[in-house]
């Protein structure tokens, strides 16, 4: 039993990072969109 949670959070762990990694990816994405919209505005 405890081994079945501790996988359960070491793959939520995992995910999260994961998506904090893509969050900021996309963050990025769009801040370099808004800087091309400005300069050519």
């Amino acid at each position: 039993m405890v081994r079945k949670i501790v996988t359960m959070v070491v793959i939520g762990g995992a995910m999260a990072i994961s998506a904090c990694n893509t969050v900021r990816g996309a963050a990025a994405d769009v801040n370099s969109v808004a800087n091309e919209v400005d300069k050519n505005t």
